[in-house]
């Protein structure tokens, strides 16, 4: 597959296209909305590899995705997403809990219908409401709406992180999660278990209580959840 990068960058664009392909199929994207990143490695020519602008998560090709070095400059492929500065920052942030290799943002229907009826509160859009919300995803913010890809989503990300470093998420008002992790799958994971804490929360009548604050920290002391 290499046309002009290192061989070691063939297995992770066909992971990001696998990735794309799953979360179109099942419905977590839709049209063109949503974009995927990868940080490289030294031996696989470093700096990123993100979803082209206006790309179908559904139809990637792995031979034109945006290849694009430290500082956001092209290297090959397609005009990377307008949300590579988002990517970027969150990227570039120190965050202790593990160093991200891929950003994952779709447009997911009951996390984006959650900010237009009203999120439980700023800090944390939903209640810990279910063990494995509590211990794979953690606490997730609501960022205030800006244009898609304008600066001020990512300046808005980068300093919620210098805030609070052990994010694994945030959630921008208004169009959709952006979760990061240490593989595409691992990201999957964690969107996938946001996503399915927001539609249990949207169709229970009435709301749930949220988990008590011991059996949190039992999850804290049996499993290091992030809550």
């Amino acid at each position: 597959m290499s046309a002009g990068w290192p061989a070691a960058q063939d297995a992770i664009r066909r992971e990001i296209v696998r990735v794309g392909a799953s979360l179109f199929a099942r419905g977590y994207v839709h049209s063109t909305a949503g974009n995927i990143s990868v940080r490289l490695r030294a031996d696989e020519g470093g700096g990123f590899l993100i979803t082209p602008t206006d790309a179908c998560l559904g139809a990637l090709d792995p031979q034109t995705l945006a290849w694009v070095d430290e500082d956001g400059r092209p290297r090959a492929g397609e005009r990377a997403s307008k949300t590579l500065a988002l990517h970027r920052h969150i990227y570039a942030s120190p965050l202790p809990r593990q160093a991200p290799r891929c950003v994952l943002h779709t447009h997911s229907t009951h996390l984006v219908a959650l900010t237009l009826q009203g999120v439980w509160s700023i800090d944390d859009i939903l209640p810990p409401i279910t063990p494995y919300q509590v211990m794979k995803v953690g606490h997730v913010p609501l960022i205030p709406y800006a244009a898609p890809g304008d600066a001020a989503v990512a300046d808005a990300v980068g300093e919620r992180l210098r805030r609070q470093p052990t994010l694994q998420a945030v959630m921008l008002e208004r169009l959709g999660p952006v979760v990061w992790h240490d593989s595409p799958a691992r990201a999957m994971a964690l969107l996938e278990e946001l996503e399915e804490t927001a539609c249990l929360w949207l169709m229970s009548t009435p709301r749930p209580a949220p988990l008590g604050e011991d059996r949190i920290e039992e999850l804290r002391q049996r499993f290091n959840a992030p809550w």
